[in-house]
């Protein structure tokens, strides 16, 4: 707002002081041409005026203010470019020569125009007048010429003064305007970065002292963390409570020596959905608020659990993570989701599994590839459907991955599955927003 009214007040102030110094300048030369028709006189049809006029500028040479009177032919309209006749000028007039043509008004109006005279710019007031002579109409225009070198250079004062003053000005008011804002929108600032801590689970709450404006806001924020937490706490331990309940009459009734093959069988794929949809359900993936976690730390702790678990194998774990990634949601299901492929990897395995983790285009992608066999394209989008068996499967994915992607739909995410160009068996591509 300052950048914009400043410069429209200094161009209406320098409008308005040219006007000023013109309408003074009119007024000065309007006192001049009084006194000069003061001491004009006619006589026979002839205009008569005296050797030395009152005003001594009128005097002398090239002074910087001229007068001329000229006839005026045409009484009743304006005579426009008129050649001039002089009747008399005076002597600071006499070493210049004047254009060819001047304005003459009507009788008893005036004109104010500008010339160049010896190479500067001069104003020139045009007075029409009529005298009379033995009752005969006598009409003349008086031309006052004067430099308008002074009233230039005052102009050029006042706007060098004017804009200098509301440069600084602007400038302060710019700076006042800044460190205002900077002062206003701190907690503004503090604000996002608290939330991006807390993305990026390094911090679990809002502790920063915030104004009164954001007070109730910051609050509210902090009670939807805790209740969120404490909300996935009980569903989780409730949903615990529920399996351990089920689990146990399903064993008893397996224990049974009169239970039959095929009843076994359906009590184990009771038990298997019951496992499947415990684990949908514990999923945070539709949780109103995710905490960051770090995908590094999670890798290298399944990794380092999975070299135990395999050390037979003597399988190879190449590492290519960005140590900054960040997954927004919760632990435990991005343990159940990498937990379970690079669990199937290293079974599928031959000597090197590799983990990729990448941000780019606001989004994380994790990388899953082995040197196994690879899986078919033909049972790749089987394997995650929900229906899918395990025997289905290529040897070492197991049923674990319609869990897993499950899990990666709840977050919006995607899961690919291909081979590997690098290792040549299967290829497993996560992708979320960062």
């Amino acid at each position: 707002m300052t950048v914009v009214m400043l410069p429209i007040i200094g161009f209406t102030l320098t409008n308005a002081f040219e006007q000023q110094l013109t309408i003074a300048m009119k007024n000065e030369l309007k006192a001049y041409s009084y006194s000069i028709f003061t001491v004009a006189e006619v006589e026979d049809n002839t205009l008569l005026m005296p050797d030395v006029l009152l005003e001594n500028q009128f005097n002398i040479s090239q002074s910087g203010l001229y007068a001329l009177i000229s006839p005026l032919n045409n009484i009743e309209t304006i005579a426009a470019n008129e050649a001039v006749q002089a009747l008399w000028q005076s002597q600071s007039l006499l070493t210049l020569t004047l254009p060819d043509r001047l304005p003459t008004p009507k009788v008893g109006q005036t004109l104010l125009t500008s010339i160049n005279l010896a190479g500067s710019q001069h104003l020139l007031y045009s007075f029409s007048a009529s005298f009379s002579d033995n009752g005969q109409a006598f009409p003349i225009t008086l031309h006052l010429i004067k430099d308008q070198h002074a009233l230039l250079a005052a102009l050029n004062d006042f706007r060098q003064k004017l804009w200098t003053w509301l440069l600084l000005l602007m400038a302060v008011f710019i700076c006042v305007q800044i460190v205002w804002l900077l002062w206003t929108l701190k907690p503004l600032s503090v604000l996002t970065h608290e939330l991006a801590l807390i993305e990026k689970g390094e911090q679990n709450a809002l502790d920063a002292e915030y104004p009164a404006e954001l007070q109730q806001v910051t609050k509210q924020l902090n009670t939807l963390l805790v209740t969120e937490e404490s909300q996935r706490k009980r569903y989780r331990n409730a949903l615990s409570d529920l399996a351990h309940s089920l689990k146990n009459p399903l064993a008893i009734i397996q224990s049974q020596p009169e239970i039959s093959t095929g009843a076994n069988e359906q009590l184990n794929l009771i038990n298997q959905i019951i496992e499947h949809q415990l684990k949908r359900a514990q999923s945070a993936g539709q949780s109103s608020w995710h905490l960051g976690v770090n995908v590094k730390q999670v890798v290298d702790k399944l990794i380092c659990t999975l070299e135990k678990i395999y050390q037979d194998k003597q399988l190879t774990f190449l590492r290519e993570i960005d140590a900054q990634a960040i997954f927004k949601g919760d632990e435990a299901d991005l343990l159940e989701i990498i937990g379970n492929i690079l669990d199937n990897a290293s079974k599928a395995a031959s000597d090197q599994v590799l983990v990729q983790v990448v941000v780019e285009n606001k989004t994380l992608k994790i990388t899953i590839a082995d040197d196994g066999k690879g899986i078919d394209e033909s049972q790749q989008a089987n394997i995650l459907s929900r229906g899918g068996r395990a025997d289905t499967y290529e040897a070492g994915h197991g049923i674990g991955l319609a869990i897993v992607n499950d899990l990666v739909s709840s977050y919006q995410g995607t899961l690919a599955i291909n081979r590997s160009d690098k290792l040549g068996g299967a290829h497993f591509m996560l992708v979320f927003a960062a």
